[in-house]
């Protein structure tokens, strides 16, 4: 598990491409679980309501998958599917880790700094996402920068207006 976790990290770096990582649903699954609470917790520091929190990331996630899903398949290439999705996932959780710190830093004190931090820590996110689709799908820098946009877009903010809908 822990080498597991090594060679993923190399990927928080740019230095390897999803797609040479061996399937492993036994490590999507421990993702996906640590996905929802770190993420659970994040939302739940923004807002008040924890019925609210639990259902914009039941959708982060489920947009996740369907989007990773939708990409591959108009690629032709969903057998990818667990590599990329454990990716984009294990990334984000690397990220988040970051990011609880930061968040009750904002929280506490509301400094400067804290804030330019956050903004570092979502173009390095923007940045991981747009090299995992780019060395996933083997396209241009251009199309990746785009789709991670698009990415960007159903996921966060299409969980943050299905939450609102429910």
């Amino acid at each position: 598990m822990l080498d597991t976790v090594k060679r993923y990290l190399r990927l928080c770096w740019f230095d390897t491409n999803p797609l040479d990582f061996v399937e492993s649903t036994d490590f999507l699954k421990i993702n996906v679980v640590f996905f929802a609470v770190v993420q659970y917790f994040l939302q739940a520091n923004m807002t008040d309501d924890p019925f609210e929190s639990f259902f914009e990331v039941a959708f982060e996630l489920l947009l996740t998958f369907g989007f990773v899903a939708v990409m591959l398949f108009f690629d032709k290439m969903l057998d990818a599917f667990i590599q990329l999705i454990t990716a984009i996932l294990f990334c984000t959780n690397v990220l988040s880790v970051f990011f609880v710190p930061i968040m009750v830093w904002v929280t506490v004190t509301d400094d400067p700094l804290s804030y330019y931090v956050m903004v570092v820590l979502v173009l390095w996110f923007y940045a991981l996402i747009t090299h995992i689709i780019k060395a996933a799908l083997a396209i241009d820098l251009l199309a990746s920068l785009a789709l991670s946009l698009l990415y960007f877009i159903v996921v966060y903010i299409g969980a943050v207006g299905l939450g609102q809908v429910i």
